[in-house]
């Protein structure tokens, strides 16, 4: 009973923060974009992988393939893949973003709360990335209003068309009114498999892109969202204990420690995929330039 009653609470805490949000926006009276109803259509497509309007939310951005992907929580606990918007641009190039100006749309993983939902956008309707996140500060990356929006344009954002941020708003919302705290956002440059990392191995954020494996191996093994936290200046994730200092000794421990030994395992033998593919392309290029020079 106590624990039902604390969940409602939750609830009505949730909707009543994101209420107080949507009016701290200044809305103006008629203004209902941010209160477009999901279609029925989308509300049958959640059904079919027995997920709801309610049920907590992630979403996934490869920027080499421009797709932003939302994934649904099931009844059963796990993630399914809901839908792949084509987003229509992104700034920069693959990498994360390091300074205010620089015009490049960052990476990492980013959540996104009530707070940072911005009904009143003027690229039509928008949510905060949360750049720079702890990882980012602690790295000393600065920069500010990096959204996902609409208008189809980009100066270090995450632009989508009119018709797709109306859909992705609406999902969040309805989740954060059903008593969600949060929703999970994970920005890659690309999938990350080990194939994809040998064709940018001589990248200099090959090493964190390393990192963000890790949290993406997390969740394709076991299809739920990873905790994530930052320590040793680098993301650690299912971390036990509580907060993490940032610059501070990473704990030895994890609260799924089950997981994380698959985790590690997938990663030795990606690992050993990346260096037959890297030393194939390097041959291959060699190759090219003995040719080129006979």
């Amino acid at each position: 009973m106590a624990r039902a009653l604390l969940v409602t609470a939750l609830k009505g805490l949730a909707a009543l923060v994101f209420a107080i949000t949507l009016a701290a926006c200044g809305l103006v009276e008629g203004d209902t974009r941010h209160l477009q109803p999901l279609s029925d259509s989308v509300k049958l497509k959640l059904t079919s992988i027995n997920s709801s309007p309610g049920e907590a939310m992630m979403v996934r951005i490869y920027k080499e393939e421009s797709a932003l992907e939302v994934w649904k929580r099931t009844k059963d606990g796990t993630y399914k893949l809901f839908k792949t918007y084509e987003i229509c641009s992104w700034s920069g190039e693959l990498g994360p973003k390091f300074k205010e100006g620089d015009r490049q749309s960052p990476e990492g993983f980013y959540s996104i709360t009530p707070g940072l939902m911005n009904p009143r956008s003027s690229y039509y309707l928008a949510f905060n990335t949360g750049f720079p996140n702890k990882f980012d500060r602690v790295h000393g990356r600065t920069g500010s209003d990096l959204m996902v929006h609409g208008d189809c344009s980009s100066r270090g954002c995450y632009a989508m068309t009119d018709e797709q941020i109306a859909e992705i708003f609406s999902l969040g919302r309805e989740a954060f009114k059903a008593g969600q705290r949060t929703f999970e956002m994970q920005i890659f440059p690309f999938r990350m498999t080990p194939e994809n990392l040998a064709k940018h191995h001589d990248s200099p954020h090959i090493d964190f892109w390393r990192n963000l494996k890790e949290g993406y191996d997390a969740f394709e093994i076991s299809r739920r969202v990873p905790e994530w936290d930052v320590c040793e200046k680098r993301y650690v994730f299912n971390p036990a204990g509580g907060p993490l200092n940032a610059a501070g000794a990473c704990p030895a421990d994890s609260s799924e420690p089950e997981l994380m030994a698959k985790v590690k395992a997938k990663q030795l033998l990606d690992e050993e995929t990346f260096r037959v593919k890297v030393a194939a392309l390097k041959e291959k290029e060699a190759q090219r330039v003995a040719d080129a020079e006979a």
